[in-house]
């Protein structure tokens, strides 16, 4: 098998819409003969260590006016495990376990971007506990490390981008693209996978931001790096040939050991054209050429995964800062992605 390997040491400076069909490689036949498209997500993954948002309201009342929470202990039920008919759920065909998301509606406090996303817990009998140690892992590199659920850990995923939304401001990054993939600190985020299609565009881009963790929250900013195509491209600009297609399986791997952060990218996964893209991030240091960046060094931080929309709206004007409309999913303002692999190390 022929593969194509492309390393990255960041120093301190199916196609169509959804449902469209595409023909299942054999690697994806593989993972789809240990799916059972008859049963709920949590009984084809391990789920004993997630929690999910969805995008529409809470009814605990302590949650009154929040995204749904669905708890560890509802997910894994055994007697009735948790889905959604729309939001999560298994694909009759492939046995996916399926996230989808409106371009809007209810978010968490300090997001604007809807989403279907798990969220690890590694302390379940703590289920709103976010800050709690227990539930959290830090790097080695933590003054106080051992009081946390982990040092570093490991997350694996194959899966599918079936859609994204079709209106908004191709300028925007928020629109036309979709995080599917994160690890996320007490405020800011070492990393967010995106993927990234113009509607005039038969291939998708993959990318990864690092965002610097300042002081200050309103210092932050992120750094793109390209993996499959570019993560900038307006309607103007040439097809990303070599990106991702809508329906197309590819994987990631993310491997944090002591301080640093190892991501492995693959597009055609167990194809005879088979591409690699890794990286290699010590968190434990800046990673930009920004004295504002003060590094996870200290920070606690936590996997998420799924499908979390990048339409969004600014705060107070309630306008669409990406450009997206809400016109429902008949018009295509929605996400959604297909996992067919997803394991958590920790």
């Amino acid at each position: 098998m022929k593969k194509i390997y492309v390393a990255c040491a960041v120093a301190a400076l199916f196609t169509g819409t959804a449902g469209a069909a595409n023909t299942p490689t054999d690697y994806q036949l593989e993972l789809m003969s240990k799916l059972d498209a008859s049963k709920a997500p949590a009984q084809n993954f391990e789920m004993r260590k997630w929690k999910i948002n969805l995008p529409y309201p809470d009814t605990k009342p302590e949650r009154e006016g929040k995204t749904m929470e669905v708890y560890a202990s509802q997910l894994n039920d055994a007697e009735n495990p948790f889905s959604h008919p729309e939001w999560f759920y298994t694909n009759a065909e492939t046995g996916a376990m399926v996230f989808k998301v409106p371009n809007e509606a209810v978010t968490t406090p300090n997001s604007k971007n809807a989403r279907s996303e798990l969220r690890a817990m590694l302390n379940v009998n703590l289920p709103t506990g976010y800050k709690d140690p227990s539930t959290n892992f830090v790097l080695a590199s933590h003054d106080n490390a051992a009081a946390y659920g982990s040092i570093g850990g490991r997350m694996s995923a194959a899966l599918s981008v079936d859609h994204v939304s079709l209106s908004g401001n191709d300028a925007k990054m928020g629109a036309h693209s979709v995080v599917i993939g994160q690890i996320h600190g007490s405020n800011n985020e070492p990393l967010k996978i995106f993927f990234r299609k113009l509607p005039n565009h038969e291939h998708g881009s993959l990318f990864w931001n690092y965002e610097i963790n300042p002081k200050d929250k309103k210092d932050r900013f992120d750094i793109p790096h390209n993996i499959f195509g570019q993560y900038n491209l307006t309607k103007e600009d040439k097809d990303p040939v070599g990106g991702i297609k809508l329906g197309e399986l590819f994987s990631y791997d993310v491997d944090i050991v002591d301080n640093i952060m190892n991501l492995t990218f693959t597009k055609n996964p167990g194809e005879a054209n088979e591409q690699v893209v890794t990286y290699r991030v010590n968190l434990a240091e800046p990673n930009s050429a920004s004295d504002l960046d003060t590094s996870y060094a200290q920070d606690w931080m936590y996997f998420k995964a799924g499908a979390y929309n990048q339409c969004n709206i600014k705060p107070k004007t309630n306008t669409w800062s990406s450009g997206c409309s809400n016109n429902g999913l008949d018009a295509g303002d929605y996400t959604q992605v297909s996992f067919y692999k997803l394991n958590l190390i920790q």
